[in-house]
């Protein structure tokens, strides 16, 4: 799997605080690459928002993905429902369709 560039990371950040504040949520600011070495991903708050720092380079493209819906979450200290709830609807808003979850019984 490719990793992605640095105009999809932006339109995909993007994407992201839109939908965060058309929510009421904390739209984070995004930035690439973290500056503490050797993580994937950091967070950083300041009087204005929050910073979502995301390592691009080297990385699967949905893991990049994954660390932004994450970072999202986190900035906003969701709960575990509604932390399912906002991922499937990030994923979506990024193009990706949600697959049912269905259970086999025997």
């Amino acid at each position: 799997m490719e990793s992605g560039n640095a105009i999809e990371f932006a339109q995909a950040a993007r994407m992201l605080t839109t939908e965060a504040q058309r929510r009421g949520l904390v739209g984070p600011s995004y930035r690439c690459p973290p500056r503490i070495v050797g993580v994937d991903r950091s967070l950083r708050r300041h009087a204005s928002g929050v910073v979502i720092s995301v390592k691009l380079r080297g990385r699967p493209w949905a893991a990049v993905l994954a660390d932004m819906i994450e970072g999202v979450i986190v900035a906003n200290g969701l709960n575990a429902t509604q932390a399912i709830r906002l991922r499937g609807e990030l994923w979506t808003a990024l193009g990706f369709e949600a697959t049912p979850v269905t259970t086999r019984v025997a």
